[in-house]
């Protein structure tokens, strides 16, 4: 465990450690059924006095997920949101990530987490973000509320990075695939090719995978063959995104519940997921994660 300030939950089958200070972040999930703790996501490596949010195991994505394309236009206004991540020329991940959360309620097994971000440019807001160990599964309830004077898209998701083995399994179905251009956005949507075809179980493919996939039932599985652990993981959305670097040990598959840059993209930020929230009121997605 990290030196950090954190919360630590724990039952019978599952330890999580979250900072509350970092994004809200998950620092470690464990299985611990077994005895010896074997990580289900992949765990913060300590030794840092403020961690990045991309060392840690899983971060809230609020009031937006991935990449922006520099703002959006929304209701005859123009709203321009700056980079917050060096060496990226977009607004990536929303912001909660980069924000304090401050503990609301904590018991062995359940931590509720509350951010308040009333002064908001141009997202105005309240986000609750829960984590609660119930038998076998971390479920993590995210929600939003619209504090602001304007009605504006809003969408959630989750960003946790798991590890990868040589054999690391993934299943996950999908209607089909958005292509990317040299800016890392969506530039068109295509038929799944096979080596990125996850409705059936199958492996990672060895290069490089960083798309966001459309149509998704919101159910997926992971294998790890060299540890035997199986998570299965759902979610109330229906686009999940893969970035898997080539010959790296970790992947991460984030649950969203809108399309990279739906802000910008042709018919309008509804028609790729997000959610209109008039003022007053919220927005709120469910993830679990089950270990066996």
């Amino acid at each position: 465990m990290t030196s950090l300030p954190s919360l630590v939950l724990r039952n019978a089958q599952l330890s999580a450690e979250i900072l509350p200070g970092f994004g809200g972040a998950l620092s470690r999930l464990d299985w611990t059924g077994g005895g010896t703790p074997v990580p289900v996501l992949r765990p913060y490596g300590g030794g840092d006095a403020a961690p990045r949010p991309n060392q840690l195991a899983c971060f809230p994505l609020v009031p937006w997920s991935n990449r922006m394309a520099g703002g959006f236009s929304y209701g005859g206004e123009r709203y321009d949101i700056a980079p917050n991540r060096e060496g990226d020329p977009f607004p990536i991940h929303g912001e909660g990530w980069q924000r304090p959360w401050t503990v609301a309620f904590h018991s062995a097994s359940q931590v509720l987490l509350m951010l308040e971000r009333r002064d908001g440019v141009p997202f105005s807001y309240r986000a609750s973000l829960e984590y609660a160990l119930r038998g076998n599964s971390l479920v993590v309830t995210l929600e939003v509320t619209n504090t602001g004077a304007l009605a504006l898209p809003f969408g959630l998701g989750l960003h946790p990075w798991m590890p990868r083995s040589p054999g690391t399994i993934l299943q996950a179905a999908a209607r089909s695939v958005w292509m990317a251009g040299a800016d890392k956005l969506p530039s068109h949507a295509e038929a799944i090719p096979q080596a990125w075809s996850f409705d059936r179980a199958c492996a990672l493919p060895d290069g490089l995978i960083d798309n966001v996939f459309e149509g998704w039932d919101g159910q997926a599985r992971i294998h790890w063959p060299e540890s035997g652990l199986n998570l299965a993981i759902a979610a109330d959305s229906g686009y999940y995104i893969v970035y898997a670097p080539a010959g790296g040990d970790f992947f991460c598959f984030e649950p969203v519940d809108h399309l990279i840059n739906a802000h910008n993209m042709a018919g309008g930020p509804a028609r790729h997921g997000l959610t209109m929230l008039a003022p007053g009121q919220r927005l709120r997605r469910m993830f679990s994660f089950s270990v066996t």
